[in-house]
């Protein structure tokens, strides 16, 4: 209690010194997006990206309000590191994070507010924005369809052995049985989700008319109405349900999955052991893993991932569609404008408040 007292504290006293200093009224915000080149222009709803900015450049411009956008994020002479020491407000994307760490708020002396345009936090070194007084926040549910869709596309890419086909057409050749051997129905197959929140919950929705047993881990059950109604069942031992602790997924508890088990991870790349990963793809252990979750993202060309057998992973996207992309720009625009008039954010968009962190982050 007396933690979260000088924590709240020291972001009361941010805001009192900002306001003396004759500055609170205009905003430095520094937001971090992938660039789209070419792309930018192909569609007027492609707001996530550098050139695009959220859709946001004119109205805050014409607050007074200075906005800077890069995508230039890595190393002590990137774009970011230069505006952090004067930035009030910086928005980044799990898409293409800027990784907010604890030296990096030690430098940012005006910082005040760290917005994900998107959903998660892997990129802020959360303890660190509490002790500063901070407040850190996401656009919750802004992707979760999005991603839940994304999930169950990758399934069935996997069961269905769907990419050696894909291979097939694109370089000429023509073998069924290549494709065929290991390609099965997935009616009767058990699936388990390891965290069952928004997108845990809508990919179970969405498996449930495919005829799948289905088990989920989380640290609370579901509604019972809403577990029956889905017809998935709890299973509180995780090594048996074969997601927020960095290396969970490490060589022994693959080793204890099923040989043969197909792994589809878009929660974060840290929770895997990169390298017991790829051991098990290439052993065989695991017969295919898919995602788009990646550490460090965006992922080095020598990236195991990218070579092991059996995988089908893309650039981090499954939340960046188009429909998700103006449902998080909304959001981002609306908490500016609670964050410019001194008012209180949706209630579920806090990760750190008052510096305290949201319960699923402790």
């Amino acid at each position: 209690m007396a933690m979260a007292l000088k924590r709240a504290a020291l972001a009361a006293t941010r805001a009192i010194s900002y306001a003396n200093s004759g500055f609170f009224w205009k905003k430095k915000i520094v937001g971090v997006f992938y660039k789209a080149h070419e792309y930018a222009k192909m569609n007027p709803n492609f707001v996530g990206c550098v050139e695009n900015a959220l859709g946001i450049r004119d109205w805050l411009e014409s607050q007074g309000h200075e906005y800077i956008v890069t995508d230039d994020k890595e190393g002590p002479d990137c774009e970011l590191e230069k505006h952090i020491p004067d930035a009030h407000v910086i928005i980044t994307t799990p898409f293409h994070p800027g990784y907010i760490t604890a030296e990096r708020i030690k430098k940012a002396k005006n910082l005040q507010l760290l917005l994900t345009a998107g959903i998660g936090s892997d990129h802020v070194d959360l303890k660190a924005a509490a002790d500063a007084g901070l407040t850190v926040a996401e656009v919750t549910g802004s992707n979760v369809v999005s991603v839940a869709e994304d999930e169950l596309m990758r399934i069935l890419i996997l069961v269905r052995n769907f990419l050696p086909g894909y291979h097939q057409v694109i370089t000429g050749d023509w073998n069924v049985a290549g494709i065929a051997y290991r390609a099965y129905d997935l009616e009767g197959k058990t699936i388990g989700t390891v965290g069952c929140g928004r997108i845990g919950k809508l990919l179970l929705q969405r498996l449930k008319p495919f005829g799948c047993n289905l088990l989920y881990h989380d640290r609370l059950k579901m509604d019972p109405e809403l577990e029956n109604q889905i017809g998935a069942n709890f299973e509180e031992d995780l090594d048996r349900c074969s997601p927020n602790v960095i290396g969970m997924f490490d060589k022994e508890r693959i080793a204890k999955m099923k040989k043969g088990v197909l792994i589809v991870n878009n929660a974060r790349g840290a929770i895997m052991d990169t390298q017991a990963v790829a051991d098990g793809c290439s052993s065989g252990h695991i017969a295919g893993y898919s995602g788009d979750v990646w550490y460090p993202q965006p992922a080095p060309k020598d990236h195991p991932w990218r070579y092991m057998p059996n995988q089908a992973m893309t650039p981090h996207i499954s939340g960046t569609t188009i429909d998700a992309q103006l449902r998080y720009a909304a959001g981002v625009k609306g908490m500016l404008e609670n964050y410019f008039k001194g008012e209180d954010f949706p209630a579920p968009h806090y990760i750190v408040k008052e510096g305290e962190l949201a319960s699923q982050y402790r």
